[in-house]
């Protein structure tokens, strides 16, 4: 190899020799390093071989044993297969209603409706009838309760009126022994005898006829009865007709003449009664 470099060297141009070494020494670095990077990866990728030393001491040792290498994972196991798919059976058929049957339920139906609207009614009635009854008996209760206060009432007034009427009684009794002038046999309460002459009614009609004004012609008599209020002058306060003779423009034709004559005359004893019953006839 050296021949050939020399030989190499002599038929290249002349260089110098200092240039030359340098190019060479580049040369060689880049390919020792080519060569160490190579070896480097090499090594690399190999597995080192184990080493085993022994290790000397004082007090006998064993060694612990190797440890074991871990077994590899079983692989999982296959997934289970689906379960086939089961198919429902569809369902029945529903069965048809019969439409006779439903027309017959819905008139059953509307059968009890309607017996049940009539009871129901009927109960109403029953009640309104009842609350009626109750309301018709409680006021004939209280209706028979105030009659009968009523009646307690009247009878207590009654009571008391004749208790009156006999205290008073007793009392003109009393007083009217004390300046009585009758005789042994008389039964009056009064102090002395009063009452209208025998002829005083005449006079009265004589004061009072002239003045009725009545032009029909009667087939009958009918009799007018009259009660005149006089003052003690005499002046008539007042007149009523107790009893009619069923001929009105008779009976009109009284009380218009009775109106006219305002005084009654007076009675033999010089007094006028306070009250007095007349009758009048159309023929007297």
């Amino acid at each position: 190899m050296l021949n050939s470099r020399f030989t190499r060297d002599a038929l290249k141009p002349h260089q110098p020799r200092g240039m030359g070494r340098g190019l060479s020494l580049a040369v060689l670095v880049h390919v020792g390093l080519l060569i160490a990077i190579a070896v480097g990866v090499s090594w690399r990728s190999r597995t080192p071989d184990a080493v085993q030393a022994e290790l000397w001491a004082a007090v006998p040792q064993t060694a612990a044993p190797r440890a074991a290498q871990p077994e590899p994972a079983p692989p999982p196991p296959p997934p289970p297969k689906p379960a086939p798919k089961v198919e429902e059976a569809p369902p029945p058929p529903k069965p048809v209603p019969d439409p006779q049957i439903a027309i017959e339920k819905a008139k059953q139906e509307k059968e009890k409706q309607e017996n049940a609207r009539k009871l129901e009614e009927e109960q109403r009635e029953r009640d309104k009838q009842e609350a009626l009854r109750k309301e018709a008996q409680r006021k004939k209760q209280e209706a028979e309760k105030r009659k009968e206060e009523l009646e307690a009432k009247r009878k207590e007034q009654q009571e008391v009126a004749k208790l009156e009427a006999i205290r008073k009684a007793n009392l003109d009794r009393m007083m009217g022994q004390a300046a009585a002038t009758g005789d042994a046999r008389s039964t009056g309460t009064a102090q002395q005898s009063a009452g209208p002459s025998a002829s005083y009614a005449g006079r009265i009609k004589a004061a009072i006829k002239p003045k009725i004004v009545f032009a029909d012609e009667l087939a009958s008599n009918p009799t007018a009865e009259v009660e005149v209020r006089a003052g003690p002058d005499g002046t008539i306060l007042g007149r009523r007709l107790i009893k009619s003779s069923n001929v009105k423009e008779w009976d009109e034709a009284v009380l218009r003449a009775i109106d006219r004559t305002e005084v009654l005359p007076r009675d033999v004893d010089g007094r006028v009664p306070p009250s007095l019953v007349i009758t009048f006839r159309p023929r007297d």
